[in-house]
């Protein structure tokens, strides 16, 4: 394939060129795609406001190029193999000729609802081939996608909606996750209590759950596409038009929406997905992720469509009916790439070898790791007993806010090493950072990551804050991108991520601000004041540790904690402990010291370091005396 590196001599080319002439090394690659006009020029770009602009002024729209651009050579290919979360359910195939006709359908029923182009739509949805539709659908003619994980609260989806101004909602009845059937409409009626934006809803059908459907507002989607035609003229885009909002959470409680433009997000998940998963025409591609979070965006449905892929969308669970769920999915479909998160491995290798033993796992090529570092234990299980000793592991690090895979080894090129993201893509210049911002060089060195030259995927700006991007993003050192992770490059230049350096947790590899779970702790009644730190669990990678001040705590505070938390954000944010404490660590000036909480939370009150300069010393003994092991 074009534009697919095949061995490290030219990866190593590729990289300096990619760093010695940006502008050549992008606009090469973009012109695999067709355009509608051409660029004025490449880049355009400063990390001081920030501005950064990839293809300025060219026109294009990305559908056609990851439907329309593939129907003459592979139109009767499957785009879309979607396997249900019942086993027992049939799977379905979804050719590039069929899916183009579901979405210019999709995009002229949207049209028809009064959704145009730059209105901004919510999709609320489980991972069924209807939510790749529309979000197809919604760039097809113009408007904006913002896709909320199917399984935050009512509240979480409200505040995003309200956020973006959200026009309109598509959801579900109801959603299939392993035994249980959840509930989705309801959520979106009890979320539009709270939010007046949304004028129509279209609800696809799915667990034939009964729901209440309020006439003039919701339609059912079979209805809406009744008798539409589906043939439909790509909206032409500026390359900078925005392409999606997604929001993710931050280190303060209100979540980011993260925006992506058209131009440079089309061609970084076009060649990031190419080139670290060395994909091969005919091949089977797995990500087992939700299309709510990044992953699921730019490696289920964009960067695989936009390289002619056959892309596998799973409904179900890792573990329903049972543990080796992921081998047979594997096996039936002869999977050729598979990518998951560190989580799911650690959950799965618990279970134990006999649900792995099974299955010959004799077609997977390449396994990938994403969402958050590898530890090592899980980077041998995954290696020895899914690939077989025989697959290139891939330890993807990037974010929301990159858009694609930053730093990873590229599959059978790049030697791998466990748990080390290895070396940067063409394109990406990282380089590592005392706290005061002077790069340090060398091997054997760590500090914090940051980036120091654009990249076609970067965001371009927090939706409807400009500052909030900047403040967060492009001041903590001057004219570089801070990621807040932590990183050490070792002997041989391979970076190893090391984790969050701001108030921030990752939970099985979903980002979630300290500071978004305590307000949320904040809302029961008994609660006077909470600290929220996380600490190593053995499944998720990190856990929530909640310290909670409470008047007269009842025998439930906890459970209550527990349901206000999954009420106000998502089951998800639930803290795995609660500590009940008379008081909190503080400065003098009444900052809270995280750090302890930290220590205490990890099993470490031994390595507490001296804390005789707080305003309340004695608390920490008290804490210490009743943490929860």
């Amino acid at each position: 394939m074009n534009n697919r590196i095949t061995n490290l001599s030219e990866y190593t080319q590729a990289y300096d060129k990619s760093v010695e002439n940006p502008e050549q090394f992008w606009e090469e690659i973009a012109e695999t795609f067709q355009w509608q006009k051409r660029w004025d020029n490449v880049l355009d770009w400063n990390f001081k406001d920030p501005d950064v602009k990839w293809f300025v002024n060219g026109k294009l729209n990305i559908t056609e190029n990851l439907l329309d651009r593939h129907l003459e050579k592979r139109g009767d290919q499957i785009a879309i193999l979607w396997e249900p979360n019942d086993p027992k359910e049939a799977h379905q195939e979804i050719t590039y000729r069929e899916l183009h006709e579901k979405v210019c359908q999709f995009s002229n029923a949207l049209l028809a609802q009064g959704i145009g182009k730059g209105d901004r739509v919510i999709i609320y949805m489980p991972m069924v081939p209807e939510a790749t539709v529309a979000m197809l659908a919604c760039a097809r003619i113009g408007a904006v996608h913002s896709v909320v994980f199917a399984g935050f609260s009512a509240t979480a989806l409200a505040d995003r909606a309200t956020d973006c101004q959200a026009k309109m909602i598509l959801t579900a009845d109801g959603n299939y996750r392993g035994s249980k059937s959840i509930p989705v409409k309801s959520v979106v009626d009890k979320a539009l209590e709270k939010c007046d934006c949304v004028e129509g809803v279209i609800v696809f059908q799915r667990t034939n759950t009964e729901v209440n459907m309020k006439e003039g507002r919701d339609v059912w989607w079979h209805e809406s596409i009744e008798g539409i035609s589906k043939e439909y003229a790509a909206e032409v885009m500026d390359s900078e038009d925005l392409l999606f909002i997604l929001y993710t959470s931050g280190s303060t409680g209100k979540p980011k929406g993260v925006v992506h433009t058209c131009g440079g997000y089309m061609i970084y998940t076009y060649y990031s997905f190419l080139n670290v998963f060395q994909y091969d025409e005919g091949d089977v591609y797995w990500c087992t992720a939700d299309i709510g979070w990044i992953t699921g965006h730019s490696y289920i449905v964009y960067g695989p469509l936009l390289a002619g892929a056959t892309t596998l969308m799973f409904e179900g669970v890792p573990t329903f009916p049972d543990a080796g769920r992921f081998w047979e999915v594997c096996d039936k479909h002869q999977v050729n790439q598979f990518y998951t998160a560190p989580t799911a491995i650690r959950a799965l290798e618990a279970c134990g070898l006999e649900f792995v033993e099974p299955y010959k796992l004799d077609s997977l090529k390449v396994i990938g790791s994403v969402g958050e570092p590898i530890n090592e234990e899980a980077w041998h299980w995954y290696h020895e007993h899914v690939g077989k000793r025989n697959c290139p592991l891939v330890d993807t690090w990037w974010q929301t806010e990159t858009g694609g895979i930053m730093i990873s080894a590229l599959a059978g090129i790049i030697p791998v090493k466990p748990a080390h993201a290895s070396l940067p893509l063409p394109g990406i210049q990282p380089i590592i950072v005392d706290r005061n911002g002077n790069e340090i060089t060398g091997k054997n060195v760590q500090g914090n990551l940051c980036i120091k030259f654009p990249w076609p995927s970067i965001l371009r700006t927090t939706y409807g804050d400009h500052e909030r991007c900047r403040l967060t993003y492009f001041t903590t050192y001057e004219n570089l991108y801070a990621t807040g992770d932590g990183a050490k490059r070792d002997h041989d230049g391979y970076i190893r991520i090391l984790g969050r350096v701001d108030d921030v947790m990752n939970i099985s590899g979903h980002r979630m601000g300290t500071a978004e779970v305590e307000n949320a702790i904040d809302e029961h009644l008994q609660v006077i004041e909470s600290a929220v730190v996380g600490y190593p669990h053995d499944i998720k990678g990190q856990g929530i540790y909640a310290f909670v001040i409470c008047e007269n705590a009842s025998d439930n505070i906890k459970e209550e904690i527990r349901s206000k938390v999954s009420e106000i954000i998502g089951s998800i944010a639930k803290p795995d402990k609660i500590q009940v404490v008379p008081g909190l660590p503080k400065t003098r000036s009444g900052k809270i010291m995280r750090r302890i909480l930290r220590k205490i939370a990890a099993g470490e009150s031994d390595q507490l370091g001296d804390t005789s300069t707080l305003l309340n010393p004695e608390v920490v003994e008290a804490i210490v005396l009743g943490a929860e092991v």
